[in-house]
């Protein structure tokens, strides 16, 4: 009995990202040539994907957050943190500690297929996508943007959408500066408009 469990525990435990395969077999050793790296220490890496929905309207209705919840566990395979606000603001009527929206920190393999969809299923689904600003970096390597519908990720019914939300996204890598940064994300296959 135990002989035939046995395969089916190693056969998916050794099943490994795609992107992430990639990342070590081709793209280590091209970023280690291309910016002449002494240490295999010093060649970029992804450290973690954030995933962040904001929903400011939560704030007068907070069944909208449940929605955000909903759509963000969907998209990245993990249950998302409220994020609540830390303070007090008469103009906009709220208040300390009211749910403002949801972010998911993306780790490991989670994190490589999460990037492997971004990249090959949903950009791709954006109307009249252009391209990824090459700008958008903080000066850390680390990259930062935005997409203004969850519908472009195949997991979110188009049907039962109950209202459109917006989504931002950070790239936090190991790069040293913005060059780094940009020619890993290049490689791993990011879509940068060519100025």
């Amino acid at each position: 009995m135990t002989a035939t469990a046995t395969p089916t525990t190693t056969a998916s435990a050794s099943s490994t990202p795609r992107m992430k395969a990639r990342y070590h077999a081709e793209i280590k050793a091209a970023l280690r040539e291309q910016f002449d790296f002494g240490n295999v220490m010093q060649v970029p890496g992804v450290v973690k994907v954030v995933v962040n929905m904001g929903v400011g309207d939560a704030a007068r209705d907070s069944k909208l957050i449940d929605g955000a919840i909903k759509d963000l566990a969907a998209i990245t395979g993990q249950k998302p943190a409220v994020t609540q606000a830390r303070k007090s603001i008469a103009q906009f009527k709220l208040r300390e500690g009211m749910p403002i929206g949801a972010h998911t920190t993306l780790r490991g393999d989670r994190m490589w297929e999460f990037l492997d969809r971004l990249v090959s299923v949903a950009l791709p689904r954006i109307r009249d996508f252009r391209g990824l600003s090459p700008k958008q970096f903080d000066g850390n390597g680390n990259y930062t943007f935005g997409l203004t519908e969850q519908s472009v990720f195949h997991e979110i019914d188009q049907d039962r959408i109950d209202r459109v939300r917006g989504m931002d996204i950070t790239v936090v890598t190991t790069a040293s500066n913005d060059d780094e940064g940009r020619a890993l994300l290049r490689a791993l296959g990011f879509p940068f408009k060519e100025n």
